[in-house]
Formats: C-alpha cells, structure tokens, sequence
C-alpha cells in the first residue's frame, strides 16, 4: 500500500514486479501398491534407492511382486518412488507380533512375521534431575532397548517412564520408533539384570524378552479387489491421496494366479486421470500376440481400461531371481519400464518417447515371449506397445503408444509423450497459478497472467518440447477480454488459454532408394 506522506523528506517505496516463477514438476515419481515383507500400511512412503527398500520394507520377497518390480525400476534409471504397502490380515488376527513384561506390552510397528525377530529390554538408572524436574522419582525411569535381530538395528531409548510426563514410553516410541509400539504401563517395571553387552543380551532369554509364539506375526492374506479401497476413503489405493505427487502408477501382480483384478486396473486408470499421472499396465497371463490382439479389440472389458492416461507392455520379462539361486523367472515389466521412463526424462525430457535404441531394458535377459516385426506391427496399430530384443542391443522399449493408441480411434492421445507433456504441463500451471485466486480479476492480473505462463512456456520451447522453429509456431497463451468475459468477471472467473504444439514420435522411417540412371555422352 501507498505510504501517505506525512514530513517534507525522501520516502521509498517497493513496488512489485508481478513475476511469479513457474517451475516445473517432477515428471517420473513412480507410485507402487502391492505387498511389502514390512513397512507402514496404507502410507505412502518416499524412497531413493534399493537400500531404502530393503531397510523400510524388507527387500525382495517371494510372495511380493512389487519388490521384485521396485528392484527394476532403480536398476533401470528410476530414482524416487512412493512405496504404498497393503495388508490383508488373516481371520481374526491383525498379524501384529507383540511381547508382554512387567505389565508393559510392545508390538510391533507394522504387521507381518518380521516382528517375530523383535526383542526388548529394560535397564535402571534414570537421570535424577530429569526426575526431579518431572515430579518423579529417579526409580521410575528406565532405558528402553528395541532389537530387531532379523536386519540387526537396536533401538535406545532412554529415561522413559511408564507415569505420565514427557516421556511417558507409549508416546516415545510412537514419536521416535520405526519397530515398536507400547500401550502405556500402569505398574513399576523391573529391570533386567546387568549384561555384559547388548550383543550377549540378545541372545539370553533371560537378559531379554522375545515374541513367544502365541504372539508372532502374519505376513496376511493375498490381496483382493476390496484390498484397494474406494474412491475418497484414503484407503487402499486411495492412500496415495495423502501424496503430494506421483507421475507413474505401478500395481504389480497380487493375485494367487498373477494376475491384476480388472477392476482394479480401471479404478486405478480413473484414479491416474485425477491426479494427472500414467498407469503403467503389464500384460496378463498371454503366450503369444494372438491372445494380445483378443484382449485388445475390447481393452476396458479383457484389460479393465482403454484410458489416455494408461499404457500397455507386452511381454513379461525372464530375469535371474536371486531369491532362487539365480534361476530365470518371469516377472512383469511394469517396474522396468518406469525405469526406463525416469532415465528417458532425465536424459531428453518428458516429451521425448520412452522407446527405441536407447530404451534398454537393463537387467533383462531375455523377453518371455520373441516377436517378429510383423507380430510386432499388428499389435503396435492396436495401442499395445512391444518389448522387442534387438540384436547387439538387447531387450527393448519398442512402442510408445498408449491405451487409445489404436489407430481407429484417431486420438490425440495416441502417443505417450504427447500425454504426458500435457500431463507435465498441466500439474505445473495447476501449481504454479495458485497466486491468482482472489487477485483483482482485471487486465494488470491478464497481464502478470501471460508474463508468467507465457515465460514457462518459452522455457519449455527453448528446452526443445514443441515442434515449431519460432515461439507463434510452438505456443500460445491467452489470457483477456476474449478469454474472460464480463460475465465471467462477475462469476469470479479468469479464463487462461495455453496451446502448444507436440513433438510426436517418428514411429515409422521410410527410407526410399533409387538407382541414378546412367547419363548418355553426347
């Protein structure tokens, strides 16, 4: 606001400028649902490597498919993913290992058998002024030890109390915890007897207390449709509602037969259009492309979706499974070619296509099923996108088409790039707009308007993502009297027009040869 002048003298004023940077989003967050060994249920966590994996949700497991396509999707150039555990508890059991001493019960943090390894430990010896300072006495606080023998991690928790003050236990360990839980003790504890070391502890039962087997822990049930919730209720599939963002969306077999419930494959779809992101589908139990070309010729009955939003691979892979001594098994590609689409974005852009030569599937062997270019030209005009093995390569991406990708269809989605440079650029101004709600609804507002979308788009242009040699062949962005009306103006609206031009694949090279006539001396 103007300052009112009030003494003859010099006054300053910062005046703004009006530019709101946009800054683009993240394009290749991949989001897994599935199965975990351990972990946090129904809570999407963010992880960064192969590492974080096995240390939050246990690694590779062989009822877990999602493991196995997390370990692809990092060995493929993958480098942030959201890991969305779910659980099915068995009848009558919430497959929570627990342990009970001294009137103080711990359970574990999450469900599953990994709880079965925990053992804990009581010490004496509290700090006396924090007693003090607490109204407590020096004996009612006591050292906390939480041993997860299975990875080897001891967890210490000291001066903690069972009364209540500030570290009264049951509240500690939900804070600070990532192996336990305690319900809030009502009588004094007793400490175990002194050790020599923790190392010895852990192996007495008498030094510490373990999971006795009516306590233990369940791995739970195969996941079912019903497993993935319903849209709203931030459960299930629906969990990933507590994420801020995710461009790709995995849901690896779960079924005893391998398979994904259709269902499920078209809830996920509606849910990817929503939050503006690309389900990756993996194809189902087919042996040969006969069985491709049935599914796809009605995908939203056989497959469970025919979204622009969602794209199909075939075949499975053969890879080396290290839980079975190195023996060659068939695992989906969903993993992999997330992969292959975070190392694409990240070495052209989202809107170069996650196919061709460069595409490779690393960690990949072989294909479970070999394809021909001509098997491999009947199912690209249907929109199912190939993995091909070509020689001095090896196995590939080869189709960038997603699932309205038939060539009857005429989409405009036909192509993954196109979509998902929409995608990228839609999530983008979605964010990068929020400064204008309840701005005076005016030609200056217009104006910062189409400085700051018109300035991200020509970063985009420059960066090479649209056709066009000149800035009026490639965008457009809109924002006036034409787009917003005077009625709008009174609604409470302000319309932005943004237009550009896509880079679409070359799917086909057509090289044409003619032999030169030979001339005639004269």
């Amino acid at each position: 606001m103007p300052v009112t002048p009030t003494y003859p003298g010099v006054y300053i004023e910062e005046v703004p400028s009006g530019v709101h940077t946009i800054t683009g989003v993240a394009t290749s967050i991949a989001a897994f649902v599935g199965r975990a060994r351990r972990g946090p249920v129904e809570e999407p966590t963010m992880i960064h490597s192969p590492a974080d994996f096995d240390r939050i949700f246990g690694g590779l497991w062989e009822d877990s498919p999602l493991s196995y396509a997390v370990r692809d999707f990092f060995l493929n150039g993958g480098s942030e993913a959201l890991i969305l555990r779910l659980y099915r508890a068995e009848a009558g059991k919430d497959g929570v290992a627990s342990i009970t001493e001294n009137d103080l019960s711990l359970a574990a943090a999450s469900p599953g058998s990994w709880g079965d390894e925990l053992r804990f430990r009581i010490e004496g010896g509290g700090s006396e002024d924090l007693a003090d300072a607490w109204g407590l006495d020096a004996a009612d606080l006591f050292t906390l030890y939480v041993h997860d023998a299975g990875i080897g991690v001891t967890e210490t928790f000291r001066n903690v109390t069972q009364k209540e003050s500030p570290r009264r236990v049951d509240r500690v360990l939900a804070a600070e915890s990532k192996l336990a839980r305690a319900t809030t003790p009502t009588d004094a504890l007793t400490p175990h007897d002194p050790a020599p070391s923790l190392d010895d502890a852990w192996k007495s039962d008498t030094l510490s207390s373990k999971v006795q087997d009516a306590d233990k822990g369940s791995n739970g049930q195969v996941l079912e449709t019903a497993s993935f919730g319903t849209a709203g209720s931030k459960k299930g599939l629906y969990a990933l509602d507590k994420a801020d963002l995710f461009n790709l969306l995995c849901i690896p077999p779960y079924t005893a037969d391998g398979l994904v419930d259709v269902e499920v494959i078209g809830a996920a779809a509606a849910y990817c259009e929503a939050r503006r992101a690309m389900l990756i589908v993996d194809p189902r139990d087919w042996n040969d492309k006969g069985a491709v070309k049935t599914a796809m010729a009605s995908p939203g009955t056989t497959i469970g979706t025919n979204s622009k939003n969602a794209a199909l691979f075939f075949p499975r892979l053969e890879q080396r499974d290290p839980l079975r001594d190195n023996q060659l098994g068939t695992f989906v590609p969903c993993g992999a070619v997330a992969g292959v689409f975070a190392r694409t974005d990240s070495a052209r852009g989202v809107w170069k296509a996650p196919a061709g030569l460069e595409a490779t599937l690393n960690g990949v062997p072989d294909l479970a099923v070999g394809l021909t270019d001509q098997e491999n030209g009947e199912l690209n005009q249907l929109g199912a996108n190939c993995l091909r093995v070509m020689q001095g390569v090896g196995p590939v991406v080869w189709g960038a088409r997603t699932m309205k990708g038939n060539d009857r269809l005429a989409s405009e989605w036909k192509y993954i790039p196109v979509r998902r440079t929409a995608l990228f650029i839609e999530e983008s101004l979605f964010r990068g707009t929020q400064w204008v709600v309840f701005e005076p609804n005016d030609e200056p507002l217009w104006a910062q308007i189409r400085l700051n979308v018109g300035a991200f788009m020509h970063t985009l242009f420059r960066q090479g993502a649209f056709a066009g040699i000149t800035p009026r062949d490639a965008y457009f962005v809109k924002c006036d009297r034409d787009t917003t009306t005077q009625d709008d103006v009174n609604r409470g609206v302000v319309n932005i027009l943004v237009g550009f031009a896509p880079l679409k694949p070359a799917e086909f090279v057509m090289v044409k040869i003619q032999q030169m006539a030979g001339q005639i001396a004269v």
